[in-house]
């Protein structure tokens, strides 16, 4: 699944990244609207990998393709040698890519409940 949305939309960049984690197979992909909420960011995505080789190379294909495809270089990258939590920090957009361990653990969709939910929904190929 190719998602080519327009960057500088922060939803748009938010789906595009949800699209690149679910073409690697992450599963429970949701976009959080922190919007108003935070300063820091205008949308968490949060998803879920199977081990931390999965999350691991979910987070890498995430960087590589937001700066290939979309031009987007994401500021920092953390937790890549654990596999654990991997976040990845887009400025506007910081996806969060857990085992389903670590995502039960930290429970991110509940810290944020205020936040607007959205469940990511694959658009058709």
């Amino acid at each position: 699944m190719t998602y080519r949305g327009d960057p500088s939309d922060t939803r748009e960049l938010a789906l595009a990244a949800a699209a690149i984690a679910y073409d690697k197979k992450a599963e429970d992909i949701v976009l959080l609207d922190m919007r108003g909420l935070v300063d820091y960011t205008d949308y968490l995505v949060i998803c879920t990998g199977r081990t931390p080789r999965q999350t691991k190379s979910i987070a890498e294909d995430l960087r590589h393709r937001l700066k290939n495809d979309l031009g987007v270089t994401p500021r920092r990258v953390e937790g890549q040698k654990e596999g654990d939590w991997i976040l990845v920090d887009a400025l506007d957009v910081v996806i969060h890519v857990f085992t389903p361990e670590a995502r039960d653990f930290y429970r991110l969709d509940r810290l944020w409940r205020e936040a607007p939910l959205e469940q990511f929904v694959p658009s058709p190929a």
